[in-house]
């Protein structure tokens, strides 16, 4: 249908198209050739880039591959910005973004996102948000006109489709723009005055958390770490995969893959096994980086691989769950009557393998032979509501996951029955170390805990005098699908905006914060330290990695 246009078209990506994303964003790049554009038409530059939640349910953030073309553009000439979201606080990185705007010289802005009509504007930058070209109850098929004058006129009406036929509406926004200066005040960290959420100089409040090192990568990093002894390895977005060493954070190599990645590596002795959205589940030389093998899927690898008696198991976009062996990647057993694709990491021991999917099921195979044991179903019908990003885990003889319809769910290990479920959640929980204990957050402020081995409720539902403890978490709004981890008494949570908090796992209180960055947080690596500390390795979507000790 594209091709049939008489006219050249640009075209940006949405929420939805970054994180439902079967391909891992990589057909979009594919077939469109670019994920920012930059173009000159009758002395206005356009400029256009992606936006939103690489492949994990987080705020909207413009990629940090995206801000570095913004930081390298050619200040100066008047320009017009096309970007999904408003460049509010919709977005995490949204000051950034608009410094840069007012940098290179842009004066106006396009967005949707909100699907009607709207009049914005950003610190200064005038904007509008256009209609989806969809029906709804208020009004018909359509889209928007947009006429720029040379003089900056900007005038928008609306072109509807009625019975057939055109209908010009009278303009809704008129406007005459021009150069915007920046006049946002920034606090030493950079952070503009309206960022609503909590700032840096917590950390001042918390000095028992201390960064041992921090460094920028040049693209967002959506996946954890694999680390053994002094070394780890991650993969990033730009479809890079690097080894560091842990104690100074210096980089001892990086390949680069023809995809991107949003799997979390996985190491045991001579082989680092990752998946990418080229469709290859990749075994590289953890010392060398040199490729062993590479197994080949029908489409993208998203999930994040196990190693498990020298197996690989992982799953993919092509309807199928695999699994290799480790030494030479070839095929060991497949599942393949997987609807939906597969981006969580499996939950994987002697007796099955435990992962969801993007079609509302939770999949039980056996290790051995990969013959399905039993299917759970989300109640909800929207596939929105499925238990696919959370990673399992299980204990008692239960596995537990979190999902977006706001509960966390017990179900019988051997039966998938379902045993109960406890109100609060979405795709994010965490086992003791023990394997005593589970713990979860809900959207809204709230963590809890309660013990794995506990009486199943008869009418199905949790009650709050079962738990261990629940209690305000001060997070606000927050959707982070990252796995919670428990160490040294401390459960550690990860958020959506670049925060990590620890509370005491015996009763809940809080001990500490720290913001590492603005973006989600990754899945982490904790380990007990030389003197008895805890050491994390972290990483966010927007690029950061660092090592955290906490005394």
């Amino acid at each position: 249908m594209m091709d049939s246009l008489k006219y050249k078209y640009y075209v940006v990506a949405g929420n939805h198209d970054a994180k439902w994303s079967e391909s891992g964003c990589n057909t979009f790049k594919e077939v469109f050739g670019y994920e920012h554009f930059e173009f000159d038409l009758k002395g206005w530059r356009f400029l256009g880039c992606n936006c939103g939640p690489d492949m994990r349910m987080a705020p909207a953030l413009i990629p940090r591959e995206s801000m570095e073309w913004l930081e390298n553009l050619e200040p100066g000439k008047r320009s017009i910005f096309v970007n999904h979201y408003p460049q509010d606080t919709s977005v995490l990185n949204y000051f950034d973004v608009t410094k840069q705007l007012k940098r290179v010289g842009v004066q106006f802005e396009i967005g949707g996102h909100w699907h009607n009509n709207h009049k914005m504007n950003y610190d200064g930058l005038p904007a509008v948000l256009g209609r989806s070209s969809m029906a709804d109850k208020r009004k018909p098929v359509g889209y928007n006109i947009f006429r720029i004058t040379d003089d900056g006129k900007v005038t928008i009406a609306e072109r509807r489709i009625v019975d057939g036929n055109f209908v010009q509406l009278d303009p809704w926004y008129t406007n005459t723009i021009g150069p915007v200066a920046d006049t946002v005040h920034y606090d030493s960290h950079g952070i503009a005055d309206s960022y609503p959420w909590m700032r840096y100089d917590v950390n001042d409040k918390y000095p028992q958390v201390r960064e041992r090192w921090k460094f920028q990568e040049s693209a967002n990093i959506v996946a954890g770490f694999a680390r053994r002894g002094d070394y780890a390895w991650y993969t990033t977005s730009s479809g890079t995969v690097s080894k560091i060493r842990i104690k100074d954070g210096s980089k001892l190599w990086t390949k680069t893959f023809p995809g991107k990645i949003f799997s979390t590596p996985a190491v045991s002795g001579n082989y680092l096994v990752f998946g990418c959205t080229d469709g290859k589940i990749y075994a590289l030389n953890p010392d060398t980086g040199a490729q062993l093998w590479a197994f080949e899927a029908e489409r993208s690898v998203l999930g994040s691989p196990v190693i498990f008696d020298e197996k690989v198991f992982v799953g993919a976009s092509d309807g199928c769950f695999r699994c290799l062996n480790l030494a030479d990647g070839s095929l060991v057993w497949s599942f393949d009557d997987v609807e939906g694709f597969i981006e969580c990491r499996a939950f994987v021991d002697a007796q099955q393998v435990v992962f969801g999917s993007w079609e509302n099921r939770l999949y039980s195979l056996d290790t051995r032979t990969g013959k399905l044991q039993w299917i759970w179903r989300c109640s909800k019908p929207s596939r929105m509501y499925s238990p696919a990003a959370v990673w399992p885990v299980k204990a008692d003889g239960r596995i537990f996951v979190a999902v977006p319809d706001r509960r966390v769910y017990a179900i019988d290990a051997a039966t998938g029955k379902q045993l109960f479920w406890v109100d609060g959640g979405r795709e994010a929980i965490g086992l003791s170390s023990d394997g005593k204990t589970v713990y979860a957050k809900t959207m809204f402020h709230k963590s809890y805990a309660f013990r794995a081995d506990v009486a199943v409720p008869a009418d199905g539902q949790l009650p709050l005098q079962d738990q261990l403890w629940r209690v305000e978490n001060q997070t606000g709004y927050e959707i982070s699908p990252t796995p919670i981890a428990e160490h040294n008494g401390m459960v550690i949570t990860p958020t959506d905006k670049g925060n990590i908090f620890a509370l005491s796992a015996a009763d809940g209180s809080l001990l500490w914060y720290h913001k590492l960055s603005l973006a989600l947080v990754n899945p982490l690596e904790v380990w007990t330290g030389p003197d008895g500390s805890t050491m994390l390795l972290a990483s966010t979507m927007d690029g950061v990695v660092s090592l955290l000790e906490v005394k």
